[in-house]
């Protein structure tokens, strides 16, 4: 029911394009007689939006972090975001389970927001769960506080350089295309858009640039007739000493699978989960799209298509089981499938497994990871033997350095979030939004010191940083 044929799912785009030969489009570029066609954009001289000492791409846990960060160490900043609220995977795409998030800075100063807004559950000093809307007028509160200036719904959409060093970004939005001037630019795009762009090298999955990787989740909202009904079925109920208890989540995860292969289903992901995030309001996951490359449009939307008739299939059926699963309804599907694998860009320093496998300690450490290697099944009958795998090693906590944060090809180039600099297994790990705030606060300082300095990011000592956090309170 599931499986769309791809040629099938994109012939109504296909006939569209075509019937731009009625426009007269062919006079301008287009020949009817090509297989393959291209067209000459022309040039053109576009406005410069604004000139900033530092620019963020990407306002999810990375890149908040980072522009915060940036403005409180006093440099003039912008931060750009595609959807239509900052957050990224945290509300664009309705995460709402937050992991490895017992750090010092804005991690705690989240924490207390949320805290005051009753906006969070399961009050695990390392992982909880949060209500995403909260979330998103949270994170508008402390960019506007901060100084920070944002705009929403801009897509990055080219990169130039002056020699090696990037110094333009391009976007395009409804105000249509528009350039940005910056001394230093963050690649917080989850995806490694900027990098990219900027002709720094990168890889995804296991290396070059394709899958297998890691797959799709869509995350779904729902509401429930009573939720204490469901309990047997509700993850990471917390134990008397404030742990997560994971006994409960293998139960309950079982069990849950037990329910939707009742309703006659098997779900494409192994280990399907609930999770209560407040009163009768619950997160629903329970799909992957496998082997999908992030950075392909056409990629993305099939497997948003085919994820969101899953998740509608299986709350359907529950619902039809009656008893405490009468009532269930979607209520949100979220904005952005999440993703777990996209580019990875080539830094000065790539964080890679033996580092998980040794507990590596830098000088210049960033930010301490304390979450598991988290491999998905980069398959459907990989997941029906494990679902989830941990690399082949026990790891050990370790550094992320300031060197895994700073792009190897191109100057002035950053990155924060799963974008930075290291190997698949390693990846699988540092990828949780905990160590991606706390990337997001080195970039944003180093970034800050570089610009109102006037040097570049690789010439900024991390020992600098450190004292300006601690100044901020952010440290120490």
């Amino acid at each position: 029911m599931f499986n769309l044929n791809r040629r099938k799912f994109l012939q109504s785009t296909v006939v569209g394009a075509t019937s731009l030969s009625g426009l007269g489009l062919s006079e301008s570029g287009f020949s009817q007689t090509q297989k393959t066609t291209t067209f000459p954009e022309p040039a053109q001289n576009l406005p410069i939006k604004g000139e900033v000492d530092v620019l963020v791409c990407g306002g999810g846990p990375a890149g908040i972090a980072a522009a915060i960060t940036a403005a409180r160490a006093g440099a003039r900043t912008q931060l750009l975001e595609i959807h239509g609220c900052l957050g990224g995977v945290w509300t664009a795409g309705l995460l709402t389970y937050i992991f490895d998030f017992n750090k010092p800075g804005l991690t705690k100063e989240i924490i207390k927001k949320l805290d005051e807004r009753d906006a969070r559950r399961n009050k695990v000093p390392d992982q909880f769960v949060y209500a995403p809307d909260e979330m998103k007028v949270l994170l508008e509160e402390m960019c506007t506080d901060a100084g920070v200036k944002f705009l929403l719904h801009t897509r990055v959409a080219a990169a130039y350089k002056d020699k090696n060093q990037v110094t333009t970004v391009i976007t395009e939005s409804k105000s249509g295309r528009q350039a940005w001037k910056a001394k230093v630019f963050i690649d917080a795009t989850g995806d490694g858009d900027l990098g990219a762009q900027a002709g720094n090298s990168w890889e995804i999955g296991r290396g070059g640039d394709t899958c297998p990787c890691q797959p799709l989740t869509l995350n779904t909202l729902a509401v429930v007739k009573e939720a204490a009904a469901l309990k047997p079925y509700i993850s990471f109920y917390q134990d008397d000493n404030g742990k997560a208890n994971m006994d409960w989540h293998v139960k309950a995860t079982k069990a849950f699978m037990s329910e939707i292969n009742r309703a006659g289903i098997t779900p494409s992901y192994g280990m399907p989960t609930l999770f209560l995030i407040r009163d009768n309001l619950v997160m629903v996951m329970v799909n992957h799209e496998y082997n999908i490359k992030a950075f392909d449009a056409d990629e993305i939307t099939e497997a948003t298509v085919r994820a969101r008739a899953e998740v509608y299939n299986i709350v359907r059926g529950l619902n039809k089981l009656g008893g405490p699963w009468e009532g269930i309804q979607i209520v949100a599907t979220p904005e952005q499938i999440g993703i777990r694998d996209g580019r990875r860009i080539h830094g000065r320093y790539t964080v890679t497994k033996d580092d998980l496998a040794m507990g590596a300690r830098h000088e210049d450490a960033v930010v301490r990871p304390t979450f598991g290697v988290d491999i998905h099944a980069s398959d459907r009958k990989t997941n029906e033997t494990e679902t989830i795998s941990r690399g082949g090693i026990k790891m050990k906590p370790y550094d992320i350095p300031l060197r895994a944060l700073i792009a190897k090809d191109v100057d002035g180039l950053m990155m924060a979030g799963r974008c930075i600099s290291g190997d698949f297994t390693a990846h699988a790990s540092y990828r949780v939004t905990g160590n991606a705030v706390a990337m997001g606060e080195a970039a944003g300082v180093v970034a800050a010191l570089a610009a109102k300095s006037k040097r570049l990011p690789h010439e900024v000592e991390w020992s600098e940083a450190v004292a300006v956090l601690t100044k901020l309170g952010m440290r120490g």
